[in-house]
């Protein structure tokens, strides 16, 4: 027998909003399978599911209620989101394109006769009404610039203009106010590429601060993984950044030896790949490839920060198995101390792995490394790992508008491009 089912959520919203998922016109403790499915841009599947038991009214809240068995556990009311894992294992959530919604397929299923009762689509918009989306080519640079719309206005949502690597996280910051520039850290394929240039960077700087919409002296970076060391690199040699996130990185110049002004300031820090440890026939763990550089060995491939006027933001995830982010921080921090500097905020999250995202993003806790080409761990547990983004991204927005101030005589007459 058919009920008559429908379902309450959001068809169309920002992809960091929560969203209300409810189930009603089912029968008293009637027994159905919650499913999600979505596909990525690379066209890889994922998908995750929850069982529930309604309530004697005939309905399903995940707001209220713990599945009882599924791809979460627990009262968790974005669950169904955060917990999509591939169909192919080891394959990397890919989102990039800001102009495209990330569309998430529901669907309400019987339990005992496999009937669907329910489908509804949710699309997740990277960018809101008014955002703009520029691709740039400058002297030097190549990179795709975001402004917020309407009047600007100081202080309360000046345009703060940070620098990062993803379209995602770049759109949805601009939702919030924010001027924001992607430049990516590799132009080609990681394991073809020989050095990297500062000067690239130092081009999107300056860019970014003679731009008509910024109101700031300074720009804001905010960077993952390898791209958090070429974040501290830019602050200690680059004028104009004066705020920096840097998540999950390392304290040395990584993998690769880095230029500026046709000069090398800093040679690579170097993993040694005797040390990655077969988890199965197809992943491995490499946590303990990079060394820490502590040695007089390793010494000059370490990042000056002390030389950095800028404000720092260190985020290091306790559970990170691509390498040791926090004995990392805890460098960098005793580095700073060792100086004098204090200019820096540290956060650590418990059980969170590698790959910290924007909130509610697909758990990955293994995916193709494109160094080493093969899968590696990232380590994390999913619900922690997903906590951690949504406090994250708060803390990313309030630590930008804290460094970064505006100019209210620059910010009063600007219009959106």
């Amino acid at each position: 027998m058919a009920f008559p089912v429908s379902r309450l959520l959001i068809a169309r919203c920002m992809f960091d909003d929560p969203l209300q998922i409810r189930v009603t016109g089912l029968s008293s403790r009637q027994d159905v399978v919650l499913r999600a499915s979505a596909t990525d841009e690379r066209g890889s599947n994922f998908s995750s599911w929850a069982e529930f038991r309604a309530d004697h009214s005939g309905q399903v809240d995940l707001s209220r209620d713990a599945p009882l068995s599924g791809s979460y556990s627990g009262v968790q009311p974005m669950g169904l989101l955060w917990s999509l894992s591939p169909e192919v294992p080891h394959r990397k959530f890919f989102k990039n394109q800001a102009l495209s919604p990330h569309v998430v397929s529901f669907s309400v299923v019987d339990k005992q006769d496999g009937q669907i009762l329910a489908q509804e689509t949710n699309e997740r918009c990277i960018l809101g009404d008014g955002v703009q989306r520029q691709t740039v080519t400058e002297q030097g640079f190549t990179g795709v610039l975001f402004t917020p719309p309407g009047l600007l206005r100081a202080v309360s949502r000046g345009a703060r203009p940070p620098l990062l690597p993803s379209e995602k996280r770049a759109g949805l910051l601009a939702n919030k106010g924010f001027v924001v520039m992607t430049v990516p850290v590799f132009t080609g394929k990681p394991d073809q590429t020989e050095r990297l240039h500062l000067d690239q960077y130092e081009a999107a700087v300056q860019y970014l601060l003679q731009h008509s919409q910024v109101g700031s002296a300074e720009v804001g970076v905010v960077a993952l993984s390898k791209g958090a060391d070429m974040a501290l690199s830019l602050a200690a040699f680059v004028q104009g950044v004066g705020a920096v996130v840097w998540i999950n990185g390392c304290s040395a110049n990584a993998g690769l030896p880095l230029f500026y002004k046709q000069q090398q300031i800093l040679p690579a820090l170097r993993a040694d790949l005797s040390k990655c440890i077969a988890l199965s026939s197809d992943l491995y763990m490499v946590k303990n490839a990079m060394p820490i550089p502590t040695s007089a060995e390793h010494s000059n491939t370490v990042v000056p920060i002390e030389k950095a006027s800028a404000q720092f933001l260190f985020v290091a995830s306790e559970d990170d198995q691509n390498w040791d982010s926090m004995a990392f921080m805890e460098q960098m921090v005793e580095r700073m101390k060792r100086h004098g500097r204090n200019n820096f905020e540290v956060i650590s999250y418990p059980r969170a792995g590698h790959l910290l995202d924007t909130p509610f993003s697909p758990f990955e806790v293994s995916a193709f490394h494109g160094f080493g080409k093969r899968a590696v761990l990232w380590g994390g547990e999913p619900e922690a790992h997903a906590r951690a983004e949504v406090q994250l991204w708060k803390k990313i927005q309030e630590f930008f508008r804290k460094h970064l101030k505006c100019d209210i005589t620059r910010q009063l007459y600007v219009y959106p491009l």
